[in-house]
C-alpha cells in the first residue's frame, strides 16, 4: 500500500528535475504516507463488528474486484456450517483455494488466523466457535471490498478472546417472560456477537411440578422448552446456564401464605431500603433448603451446562428476623456463607459447578478465603463509578474463578441510561483483563414493570460483547455505524441514531447519577415526596424540557429510519412506545414542579384528568406491544404498576 501511495505522489513529478528533499518535506511526506494508511486501516476497522487483536495488511492485491461477489457468495452458503476442509471456487479469473481447519495449538481463548494472499484464503481456528468467527470476520472484509468497490489486498489477522466466557444474563422474571420465537431470535444474535454463556434470571419464571401457585399467572417456561432452547444454544456454540435465585428475591414465592414460614421476615423488619418482609429465605429453618434441594433436582438436569448460578444476591432481611440470634452469634458473613455452601453441595449433586453474586460476601471480604475454590463469584456493579477494580482483587487473591459482572442500564430508564453503560461496560473491561476474570457478563434487567424493550438494549448489549472480545477505545465511536450495518440492517443510518439520541437524553436532565432516570423516577415515586429523594430534588424545568427536547429528535430520527432486520418494524413500535412514556414522565415532573410541595395530589385536578387520560392511552399500547415478544404472563402486573398511577391522578 505504501509504495501505491509513493507512486501516486509521485506521478506529478516524474518528468521534472527531482530537487534536493529538505527536512521538512521529508517530515510532511512521512507524515502524509502514516495518514493515508491509517486512514485505510480505519475504513477497513468500520466494516468489522469485532475488533482483531492484530491485523496487518501489505501491498500486493489478494482478491480482485471481480473475484470478490463470487467469494462472498460461496461462504454465505457454508457460514453456518461447522465443517473444515479445502474448496476450489471457480471464478472469473480462475480458480481460487479456500482452506478452513482446526488447529488447537493456537494462543488464546477461541482464537483464529486468517491469511488472506493472492488466490488463497487460509483461516485456521482454535475450536468451532472460532472458526464461527473466523468466517463472520472473512465474510466482513469482503463485504469492506464490495461496499467499497475495491480489491481485498494481502491481510493477515490473529485474533482471541480477551475473554474465556463471554455471556448475556437476561431478566425473565420482573414480568417479561419472551416467547420462543423472540428466544430463538436472541439466541441467533448472540451467536453473531460471539456470546458463549446465556442466562435467563429466574425466581419463580419455570413451571415447577409441585409448585403451580407460584407461576400460574407467569406464563413460565417449562421443562421441555428449556431442553429445546438448551439444544438450540449448543448448536450455535453457546452455554446455556441455568439461573435460580435460591436466597434472596424470593418474594414472588413467599408472598404465598403456604411458603410463609420460609421467609425470613414474615412481617416488616428494618432494612437498608427501609421496611421489608418476604423476600429472603431463612437460612435456620430447614424447610428453606429442603425447597431448593427440591428445586435443583428438578431443574437443573434439564440443562447441558456445567454450570448453575444460584443467586444469593441482597438478601437484605438476614440477620433481621428469624436467623438474627445465629447471626450475632456467629456473624451475618458466616450464617450467609454456611447457606451458600449447603447450597453449593447441592448443585455439585446435580453434576454442575456453582456460580453466585459477588455482593454479599464483599461485605465480609474477610470470609472470600473461605468460599470453596470450586465457586465461581460474579461480581456485579452497574454505575459508571463502581469499583470494579478495587473490588475484584478481593477474588484474585483468593484464587477464586470469577466474572465482572456490569449492565446494559436499560432498567429503570424507559429508553434507556447509555452514557452510564458505556463507562461501566468499559470500567469491567478494563478491570477483568487485568484481573485475570474467567467471564464477562453483561446482564440486563427489568426492575418494575421491565417498561423498557428490548431494543433500548441493543446499544450498551453490541458494546458488552464487543468489550468482552477486546476492548478498543475505537468501538465506541463506530458504534452507530455497527448497529446500522450488523444489527439494524438500516442503510438510511437513523435507527442507531434515534436509540443513541434516546438512550442519552436523560442527561439533559442533569440530576445526580442513579439507578433510574429522571423519567422512571416520576412514574414510580408519584406518591413520595420529590424533596426527599437524592436525584428527585434537583429536577428542573430547564433540565426536563431540555431532555424532551432531546426525545423529540429521537423520535424525529426515528420517523426516517428504516431496518430491515427480522425484527425491525417491532424495533419502530417499541422505541415510539418507550419515548411516549418516557415524556409521560417529563410530563407529569413539570406538572409537579409547578404544585404545591411539588405533591402529585397537589396538581390542578383539570391537569391530573390530562395526565390520566394520556397514561391510560399509553397502557392500551404498552399491551400490544408487550406481545410482540413476550408472553402475556406478567403483563398486568406490570400494567397495574401504571394503572396504580391513572388511579392516584383521577381521585
Amino acid at each position: 500500500m505504501l509504495n501505491n501511495v509513493y507512486l501516486q505522489l509521485w506521478q506529478p513529478f516524474k518528468n521534472k528535475a527531482p530537487k534536493p528533499m529538505t527536512y521538512k518535506s521529508l517530515v510532511f511526506l512521512i507524515l502524509l504516507l502514516a495518514s493515508k494508511w491509517l486512514f485505510a486501516q480505519d475504513a477497513l476497522s468500520n466494516y468489522l463488528l469485532f475488533q482483531p487483536q492484530e491485523i496487518t495488511q501489505s501491498e500486493p492485491v489478494a482478491i480482485p474486484l471481480s473475484q470478490i461477489a463470487s467469494l462472498q457468495d460461496h461462504l454465505s452458503v457454508f457460514m453456518e456450517d461447522i465443517a473444515t476442509g479445502k474448496h476450489q471456487i471457480q471464478t472469473t479469473t480462475g480458480v481460487f483455494n479456500l482452506c478452513l481447519q482446526l488447529d488447537s495449538n493456537l494462543s488464546g481463548f477461541d482464537a483464529y488466523h486468517i491469511e488472506i494472499n493472492p488466490m488463497n484464503i487460509a483461516l485456521s481456528a482454535k475450536n468451532l466457535n472460532a472458526l464461527r468467527y473466523g468466517k463472520q470476520t472473512l465474510w466482513q472484509l469482503l463485504e469492506y471490498a464490495k461496499t467499497q468497490n475495491k480489491p481485498l489486498q494481502t491481510i493477515t489477522i490473529t485474533d482471541w478472546a480477551n475473554f474465556e466466557k463471554r455471556g448475556y444474563m437476561l431478566d425473565i422474571s420482573r414480568d417479561k417472560v419472551p416467547t420462543m420465537q423472540s428466544l430463538y431470535q436472541l439466541i441467533d444474535q448472540l451467536a453473531q456477537w460471539r456470546i458463549n454463556e446465556l442466562q435467563l434470571y429466574t425466581e419463580h419464571t419455570f413451571a415447577y411440578r409441585n409448585h403451580p401457585v407460584v407461576w400460574e399467572h407467569a406464563s413460565p417456561l417449562t421443562a421441555s422448552e428449556i431442553q429445546e432452547l438448551d439444544s438450540y444454544c449448543l448448536k450455535k456454540g453457546i452455554d446455556l446456564a441455568p439461573n435460580q435465585n435460591s436466597f434472596g428475591h424470593m418474594e414472588n414465592w413467599l408472598k404465598h401464605d403456604a411458603y410463609l414460614e420460609l421467609s425470613e421476615c414474615e412481617t416488616d423488619c428494618e432494612t437498608k431500603w427501609g421496611a421489608k418482609s418476604r423476600t429472603a429465605l431463612s437460612p435456620v429453618n430447614p424447610k428453606s433448603f429442603e425447597l431448593m434441594q427440591e428445586l435443583y433436582a428438578e431443574l437443573l438436569p434439564n440443562f447441558s451446562s456445567s454450570y448453575a448460578n444460584i443467586g444469593g444476591d441482597e438478601t437484605l432481611e438476614l440477620g433481621l428476623g428469624k436467623s438474627k440470634a445465629l447471626c450475632d452469634s456467629i456473624g451475618k458473613g458466616q450464617v450467609y456463607l454456611d447457606f451458600l455452601k449447603k447450597l453449593n453441595a447441592e448443585v455439585i449433586k446435580n453434576g454442575k459447578r456453582t456460580q453466585f453474586w459477588g455482593d454479599i460476601v464483599l461485605n465480609h471480604p474477610e470470609l472470600i478465603k473461605d468460599i470453596p475454590k470450586n465457586m465461581t463469584a460474579l461480581v456485579w456493579g452497574y454505575d459508571a463509578t463502581y469499583p470494579f477494580d478495587e473490588n475484584l482483587v478481593e477474588f484474585h487473591k483468593a484464587d477464586l474463578d470469577f466474572y465482572v459482572c456490569p449492565g446494559t442500564s436499560s432498567w429503570r430508564s424507559e429508553i434507556g441510561r447509555n452514557h452510564n453503560g458505556f463507562i461501566n461496560l468499559k470500567e469491567a473491561a478494563i478491570a477483568g483483563k487485568k484481573y485475570e476474570a474467567k467471564g464477562y457478563l453483561i446482564t440486563d434487567w427489568g426492575d418494575y414493570g421491565h417498561f423498557q424493550p428490548k431494543s433500548v438494549s441493543y446499544p450498551t448489549l453490541v458494546l458488552g460483547a464487543n468489550y468482552a472480545w477486546n476492548y478498543s477505545e475505537n468501538t465506541v465511536n463506530n458504534l452507530e455505524n455497527l448497529l446500522n450495518r450488523y444489527v439494524f440492517k438500516d442503510t438510511t443510518g437513523y435507527t442507531a441514531k434515534a436509540l443513541l439520541t434516546l438512550g442519552d437524553a436523560y442527561l439533559k436532565a442533569e440530576i445526580p447519577e442513579g439507578n433510574a432516570n429522571a423519567f422512571h423516577l416520576m412514574i414510580r415515586r408519584f406518591k413520595w415526596t420529590m424533596q426527599g429523594h437524592y436525584q428527585t430534588k434537583h429536577l428542573n424545568k430547564a433540565g426536563l424540557l431540555a431532555a424532551q427536547k432531546d426525545i423529540e429528535k429521537g423520535l424525529e430520527e426515528l420517523q426516517n429510519a428504516k431496518p430491515t432486520s427480522v425484527d425491525g418494524k417491532t424495533i419502530i413500535t417499541e422505541m415510539k412506545q418507550a419515548s411516549k412514556l418516557a415524556l409521560f414522565g417529563i410530563q407529569l415532573g413539570l406538572a409537579r414542579l409547578d404544585a404545591k410541595n411539588k405533591a402529585t395530589k397537589n396538581i390542578s385536578k383539570r391537569k391530573r384528568q390530562e395526565l390520566a387520560h394520556q397514561l391510560s392511552a399509553i397502557i392500551e399500547t404498552h399491551k400490544t406491544t408487550w406481545l410482540l415478544r413476550n408472553r402475556p404472563g406478567g403483563l398486568q402486573d406490570s400494567t397495574k404498576k401504571l394503572q396504580d398511577l391513572v388511579d392516584y391522578l383521577k381521585n
